[in-house]
């Protein structure tokens, strides 16, 4: 009893950590909770498929506070479900059969050059300025959004990031506004599609989702009530310390 005890007191620490930073930067829950999962015991197909499904938790708890003060675009909100749930699936069952070491490499280089790119920029995403809503312009965030879930689907660690700033430079979001939306729509649509399909064909382990699940809830709703209190400066210094560090760990 008490070693189950010490057990669930840790993964709701890990996931509380992982989610909370993941609300406030936008993305990167699988930086902590994927490694810790694997650190546990669990083997790599079961620790993803366990990550997923408690991943689900992160857009719940950061939905219940983003909902009351983000003013959602309904096209942008129909974009990222149409176009993210599809590829999410597609990348998830991809995943069960292709090998992720090689993918893995090119998504660590990637997620740091978008960091060190954010870094560049320095008065990107502070402003809202919304462009590219014609249908040419739509139809191109939504090709990019697709090919983002489906890295979501498949290689899991980071990809909520790839979401943020896309919104940022394509659609002209501030950093605020595109964190609401990644951490809503990608965490609750793309990450449960994801969940489903892994939980179809993988072994989820269930006994451990309890503290996990309310682990993530809680901590990304504070994480996500934090972000709120700080200026959209504060949110992309902490995008671009995450991607670095989640690039950093993909590739090392």
């Amino acid at each position: 009893m008490a070693q189950s005890m010490t057990q669930a007191a840790i993964l709701f620490v890990v996931a509380f950590v992982a989610n909370g930073f993941a609300a406030m930067a936008g993305g990167g829950v699988g930086l902590i909770q994927l490694p810790a999962l694997l650190l546990l015991g669990l083997p790599f197909p079961q620790a993803l498929a366990t990550h997923k499904v408690a991943s689900v938790a992160l857009g719940l708890g950061a939905a219940a506070r983003y909902v009351r003060t983000t003013p959602f675009e309904r096209t942008l909100l129909v974009i990222m479900l149409a176009a993210g749930v599809p590829g999410a699936l597609t990348g998830a069952l991809a995943v069960l059969v292709v090998p992720a070491h090689a993918a893995r490499l090119a998504l660590g280089l990637l997620t740091m050059t978008l960091g060190l790119y954010s870094f560049s920029r320095r008065d990107m995403g502070q402003q809202h300025e919304p462009r590219h809503r014609d249908r040419a312009g739509l139809a191109i965030g939504a090709g990019v959004l697709f090919v983002i879930g489906l890295l979501n689907g498949s290689i899991t660690a980071g990809t909520g990031l790839f979401s943020t700033l896309w919104l940022v430079r394509w659609f002209g979001l501030d950093y605020k506004r595109a964190v609401a939306y990644t951490l809503t729509f990608v965490g609750i649509g793309w990450n449960a599609t994801g969940a489903a399909t892994l939980g179809a064909f993988g072994a989820v382990r269930w006994s451990w989702l309890p503290p996990l699940l309310v682990g993530a809830f809680v901590g990304s709703y504070a994480g996500a009530h934090f972000a709120l209190g700080r200026g959209n400066r504060w949110i992309k210094a902490a995008f671009e310390i995450v991607t670095i560090a989640v690039g950093a760990r993909l590739l090392f």
